[in-house]
This record gives C-alpha cells, structure tokens and sequence, in this order.
C-alpha cells in the first residue's frame, strides 16, 4: 500500500500548526508582552490626549556614565514632562513605594521584580540632568497593562491602563512655556542616542549585566535584604568573616562565609 497521499496531507496540515506554534510562542515573551504594553500605551496617549498640547516621545534611550538608560515613553506638555514606565502583567500585585522589590502572585506561584518606581526615577533623574528641570516640571508615572490587581495601596502615580491619562490631566498648572516645550522636545531628541537594532542590543546587555551582579549577591535569608560582609570582634571566632543581614538589629539573618 503506498502512504505517500497520506504522508503528504500529514505534511501539509504539519505546515499549517508550525506557524501557530511559533506564534503562540512568541506572544509568551517578555519581549511580546512589552511591545505590546507600550502599544497599548501609545494608542492610549494619541487618541486621548490632544497632539498640539501634548507630544509623545517613544522608546528612548539615554546614556548614562555606567552604560545607558532607556524610556518607554515620554509625553512634554506646558503641565510637565512625563515619564512613563510600562508593565504588561497579571495576577496580584503587592509592593510599597520603599520597598526593593516587589511581588507578583498567580495563584500559588509567587514572582519578585524591581520597584518601578525606583527604577523610573532613574529614568527620571536622567532625564532631568539633560533637560536641567526641577522637581516640580517632572513627573514619573507607572502604568500597568493587563490582567493584574493591585493588592496593596498605591500611590496616585501608579496606575491601570488608561488611568495614567487621568493622571496627566490632573496636572493642570502650566510649568513650561511655549518655547520651553519645543526646546524640551529638541533637547530629548538630540540627546538621545539613535533608534537602532544596535542601540537596543547594548543597552539589553547592560540590564543583563546588572541583572546578573545583582544575582551574584548575598540576599538575607529571612527578610531578602542586602547582606553585608562582616566580622567576628570577639570570641573564639574572632576574625571570621560572615554575612549579615543590612537590616541589623531589626533582621539578625547570617550567612556563614565558605
């Protein structure tokens, strides 16, 4: 019996899941879900904030003396200057404005990620230098896309999809003249460094080269702070080194020294 008509049609119907399994497989990745958070976002701020009053800036990247550092979106406006920081999540959120990190739960899986509003102020801090603005022309907002709740309270600069609108047309007190929101606009324009596959590729290897000393540090087994090398002042260790908790006297956590 010859089965080549009916390798032939397995083939075919094969070459028609390939595609999809791609696919599926792409929208999965933090990079998907980051694209497509910032869409979001751009849409948001072109359909509901007026153009000639307010100018969205998209995916910048500025250096910075230890590498670079890059922004999702910035929106210049008389009412300030805007720095938006994007997360595409889901599941519960539960963080602090102090806290280092903060904690994402789906059902019984729980995942840390950086404070974003330490890691906006970065952003923010760096912007600011180049633009030579004051507090009270800038201002850092973290918009979360997606299916995820807050589980603790946030501040007003926090906030679910199109709730950063609300946020940026809650300043209403102009802070820039005419002339400054076009020099503004220039300056971030210039000073940015160009849109490219290479420019994103250098900056990717600098958050993972972060990320990875980062992961090479001692973290407090009982509250996840910092830890820090110390040493034994008496007794009969004396001399020995360990690690302990930053937090100390409020966190007594010890690593011994291998």
């Amino acid at each position: 019996m010859d089965f080549t008509p009916i390798i032939n049609q397995a083939l075919s119907m094969l070459w028609y899941l390939i595609p999809i399994a791609i696919f599926t497989s792409v929208i999965k990745t933090p990079w998907f879900k980051g694209v497509a958070g910032e869409f979001i976002v751009n849409v948001g701020a072109k359909i509901f904030l007026n153009k000639e009053e307010y100018h969205l800036i998209k995916n910048v990247t500025l250096p910075t003396e230890d590498g670079s550092t890059q922004i999702d979106h910035i929106i210049v406006s008389k009412f300030g200057v805007f720095v938006v920081e994007t997360k595409n999540m889901k599941g519960w959120i539960f963080g602090s404005p102090n806290q280092k990190t903060w904690t994402q739960k789906i059902y019984k899986h729980s995942n840390k990620f950086q404070n974003p509003l330490h890691q906006n102020y970065k952003h923010s801090k760096t912007l600011q230098s180049l633009l030579g603005l004051t507090d009270t022309q800038l201002f850092s907002v973290i918009v979360f896309v997606g299916d995820s709740t807050f589980k603790t309270d946030m501040p007003e600069s926090v906030t679910y999809g199109q709730g950063y609108i609300r946020f940026i047309k809650s300043k209403k007190i102009p802070v820039l003249s005419d002339s400054e929101v076009k020099d503004v606009t220039e300056k971030i324009k210039a000073g940015r460094l160009t849109p490219s596959f290479k420019t994103n590729r250098e900056h990717v290897k600098h958050v993972q080269s972060i990320v990875a000393e980062k992961e090479k540090a001692q973290h407090c087994p009982k509250c996840g702070g910092d830890m820090i090398l110390r040493e034994v002042k008496k007794g009969q260790k004396m001399g020995n080194k360990f690690w302990g908790c930053s937090k100390f006297p409020k966190c007594r956590g010890v690593i011994n020294v291998t």
